[in-house]
């Protein structure tokens, strides 16, 4: 037993192989190829069995290939397939190998076996295949006496797995004397032109090869029909046109004709229709809120927007469905179930005998509810009583609006109801209605075009009483006369944009302007065009007729015929357009039939903008400031900015991220946490912020809202200016704010900005905290007149005279300074509403900062009031103060000099911290 343990105790190392291998095997063949070869060696050998290798092991799915050890003691294998391979089925293999010695014994007992090495194994091909036709038969026809560069093209593929015999790598005409010719991707195409009285038909037969050169087993015939030389319509037009935003006005038919066979006519007349009911509104509108395009387009103030998106404080339109998806276009749909009761808070109340009332609309018959009203907008009685004081309903495929006053005349009746039977109303496409009241005349507008009434009827005026009316959307009130109130008369179809304007009407211009399609058709070069040529737009310019009596003049004129969109980020997609065209000849009204045209208007992907908003997102201040009149200004070192990634920038052609420079609609600042308390704080922006913008603001204990269609800059400046005050700040120690702005009602909107106002409630003297923001990626350059404070370093320090008159000369200057500036605050006092200018201290209040903070250094003052007053005009857009305090740093500078006006040392050297002067570094001693 003692020598058998001895025995068995000699194999000490497993075996080793490489870790991969790479091999080739030529299909239906059964030898392997490897890389490097199949070697198994053993640190036992040459000791027997221990040092011997036994077998190769290979573990794998079901890889048909086997290893055999052809010399035990070197350690050589050979691989090879154990069934046939086929290039078709797999090309490649990959599988597991590993090696085993023979163990301690003639029993084979404590083998050892090596580490798994990888082996790839790839299939080469063999050219077993033969090209294949893909069509068994192929045919066209071709015009006489017309050269082609290719009539159709015919197609071959062969089975191989191999690129080299799998490719078709040419084709040939194997019918001789032909007047065709095939090329290597086998377009076929005509070497003379045809004659249809010569021959109408050819049979031609092609074969293929594939890039072995092994040829298709059999050839393809190919049908040829030869078709006279005239057939009239329209050539030589594409079927897409591409269109990239911004490109202004695209010719859609550069290069169109129309064949007419040669024939003589009397006058051809062609439409184009430019189909975009699928977009929107039914074009490509301006999506800015119903405020903002009232306020683009010049309308009056004082609108009431009845169905506006819904947020904290409008959340009467939160239940409604919406129809997303369409680019921003706030659409509310009305299936038959959904109403909205308005606040009365929101509710007009002061409708005289001059209003105006508009909406868009998209309404269809209702089938089934042929006698049910569906009601748009309803004033009826909130309770007791079930009186419609006015209401705007269709009926019937009729528009129709109620109208009833209170009684004021006895036994007297007056105009009631107005009704307009109109296609458009049961048409289901988008029309904008605007009525407007000019009692007891009504004058409805569709899509700008005016239409009276076909019937008015009259009825009593209702009686005064002290009801309560409840104004509706989507269905009318139903509050009394009832056992539970509820709606009634449900509308069916899709509304947006349902405002009402008390005290004036709406001007035909406002109107067309709100209505008006950003995109249509157009004509270019119209001098250009012959003066036989007559042309009329539709008012929307989707439909465009051209008419004359030459062909050669309708072919120019249609070269000219382009498509056109304004907006800067246009909708993108498909267009429809169809043309159609009659030809008239002499003495007969129609003498060739042109067949219609129908093709696509593609509007590219715009490069959309991210709009980011930065600057310091915490502001802390004394609580002094937030009770003084002006309070502080949150965002006064707030920065807005736009990119777009281009494809292709600037002018390198290569991607990259550019700033772009558009309007924005609205920026909302909100109330994070509890609502502003009215009794102790306020958040406002003055009215003078906004002159000589296009800009309105409303604001709420929620936050501010300021919209208008108007550039980023200005809404920069205008948000710089919201005030925040608080004049019991004891109880408070932060507010918490957030900024958000948009372009386009919400298309693309802001980052969310957020805010952190906190209050420091102790007097001590603190560390000035610097507010000023990081440097956004993407700044605007602000160029600021040099500030220059110095005096002559080569003044002799020796001369005690001359040094003398200049400090009674600046201590002189300094009194005139200090009374100035004590009358500057005086005068700040009398004027606490004045707001600060954007990005500007005004001359007074920098005259007030410098009288504070120039007793640093009495010598270098003077010389910086020299330097003011020579560049008085040109520091009116700088941002820097006299002292060097930045713009930010001096908001609060006036509520600290009425809090202090004693002005001690301490609060000086406490201003000396605050503001990092200038010309510290260049101060002289005296």
């Amino acid at each position: 037993m003692k020598h058998f343990s001895i025995f068995f105790s000699v194999n000490k190392h497993k075996p080793w192989i490489e870790t991969s291998y790479h091999g080739v095997i030529t299909e239906n063949m059964d030898t392997v190829l490897l890389d490097p070869p199949l070697v198994a060696l053993d640190k036992d050998a040459p000791v027997p069995y221990a040092g011997e290798i036994c077998a190769f092991n290979i573990y794998g799915q079901d890889a048909p290939f086997e290893a055999v050890v052809l010399n035990r003691t070197s350690g050589e294998g050979v691989l090879r397939a154990s069934t046939p391979v086929d290039c078709e089925i797999q090309k490649e293999y990959t599988f597991i190998i590993q090696a085993y010695d023979c163990g301690a014994g003639p029993s084979g007992a404590d083998w050892k076996k090596s580490h798994k090495a990888v082996v790839h194994i790839q299939v080469d091909d063999v050219n077993e295949f033969s090209p294949l036709f893909r069509e068994p038969l192929y045919k066209a026809s071709v015009t006489e006496g017309k050269i082609y560069d290719s009539i159709l093209q015919v197609e071959a593929w062969d089975q191989d797995c191999s690129p080299q015999y799998s490719q078709i790598c040419n084709y040939e005409i194997v019918t001789a004397g032909t007047p065709f010719a095939i090329d290597r991707n086998g377009n076929i195409r005509n070497t003379e032109r045809l004659s249809y009285d010569k021959q109408q038909s050819y049979e031609i037969m092609v074969t293929a090869f594939d890039c072995g050169q092994k040829r298709a087993k059999e050839d393809v015939p190919v049908h040829i029909e030869v078709k006279p030389v005239c057939k009239p319509g329209w050539q030589g037009w594409n079927k897409r046109v591409d269109y990239e935003p911004g490109t202004g006005s695209k010719q859609l038919f550069p290069k169109m004709h129309l064949e007419t066979c040669g024939g003589p006519l009397s006058g051809v007349k062609a439409m184009v229709e430019l189909q975009t009911n699928h977009i929107g509104k039914g074009c490509d509108r301006e999506t800015y809120s119903e405020k903002s395009l009232q306020k683009l387009c010049g309308a009056a103030s004082g609108s009431t927007d009845l169905l506006p998106a819904p947020s904290p404080s409008t959340n009467w339109t939160a239940s409604l469905l919406t129809d997303s998806g369409r680019d921003s276009d706030l659409i509310y749909r009305f299936d038959g179930r959904q109403a909205a009761n308005v606040p009365d808070h929101v509710v007009p109340q002061n409708l005289t005998d001059q209003f105006t009332l508009a909406t868009w609309m998209k309404h269809g018959p209702t089938p089934g509810l042929r006698a049910e009203k569906e009601t748009l907008l309803c004033n009826s009685d909130k309770t007791e009583m079930n009186r419609h004081h006015y209401s705007l309903y269709v009926h019937n495929c009729r528009l129709v609006f109620l109208l009833r006053r209170d009684f004021t005349q006895v036994d007297t009746f007056r105009p009631a109801e107005f009704h307009w039977k109109l296609e458009q109303i049961c048409d289901k496409e988008w029309h904008y209605y605007v009525i407007n009241v000019e009692f007891p005349a009504v004058t409805l507008f569709v899509d700008g075009v005016t239409y009276e009434p076909y019937l008015v009827t009259d009825d009593w005026p209702i009686h005064a009483s002290k009801i309560d009316t409840q104004l509706t959307v989507g269905a009318c009130w139903q509050g009394g006369e009832i056992a539970t109130p509820r709606f009634t008369q449900y509308f069916h179809g899709s509304l947006s944009g349902l405002t009402i304007r008390p005290g004036r009407i709406e001007t035909q211009k406002v109107i067309s302007c709100l209505q008006a399609c950003k995109e249509g058709l157009d004509i270019n070069s119209l001098e250009s065009l012959a003066k036989d040529i007559k042309f009329h737009f539709n008012p929307a310019q989707s439909v465009l007729v051209v008419e004359g009596e030459d062909v050669d003049s309708i072919n120019t004129a249609m070269t000219k015929v382009s498509y056109i969109n304004s907006r800067q980020f246009p909708t993108p997609g498909l267009r429809r357009l169809h043309i159609t065209t009659t030809v008239q000849c002499f003495g007969e009204d129609t003498c060739l039939s042109i067949p219609d045209i129908k093709a696509v208007v593609m509007v590219l992907q715009p490069s959309e903008p991210q709009i980011t908003i930065t600057g310091s997102n915490r502001l802390v201040r004394p609580a002094g400031d937030l009770r003084g009149p002006l309070g502080v200004a949150p965002f006064k070192e707030l920065y807005i900015t736009s990119t777009a990634f281009l494809s292709t920038f600037l002018v390198a052609r290569r991607p990259g991220v550019m700033e772009l420079m558009h309007n924005l609609d609205y920026c909302d600042v909100l109330v994070i946490g509890d609502e502003l308390n009215p009794e102790r704080e306020s958040l406002e922006i003055h009215h003078s912020a906004l002159l000589g913008k296009h800009l309105d603001a409303t604001n709420s204990t929620s936050g501010i809202s300021i919209y208008g269609v108007d550039s980023m800059a200005h809404y920069e400046q205008a948000l710089r200016q919201v005030r925040y005050r608080n004049w019991r700040p004891a109880a408070l120690s932060e507010r918490r704010f957030r900024l958000t702005c948009s372009e386009l009602n919400g298309r693309y909107t802001s980052n969310e900005f957020n805010l952190e106002v906190s209050v420091l409630h102790h007097s001590a003297p603190v560390e000035h905290v610097n507010h000023m923001a990081a440097q956004p990626q993407y700044m605007r350059p602000v160029h600021h007149p040099l500030m220059i404070h110095t005096i002559n370093s080569h003044m002799s320090a020796g001369a005690p005279p001359a040094a003398t008159v200049v400090i009674v000369v600046c201590i002189a200057a300094l009194v005139v300074i200090v009374v100035i500036g004590v009358y500057r605050i005086h005068a700040t006092h009398q004027e606490g509403s004045r707001e600060d200018e954007d990005e500007v201290k005004e001359p007074e209040a920098e005259w007030d900062n410098s009288a504070l903070t120039i007793t640093v250094n009495p010598m270098e003052a003077a010389a910086g009031e020299e330097v003011r007053a020579e560049e008085h005009e040109e520091e009116e857009e700088d941002e820097e103060l006299v002292g060097g305090g930045t713009s930010a740093e001096s908001d609060n500078s006036d509520e600290e000099e009425r809090e202090d006006d004693s002005g001690g040392r301490k609060d000086v050297e406490e201003r000396k911290q605050k503001g990092k002067l200038e010309w510290d570094s260049s101060s002289m001693a005296y």
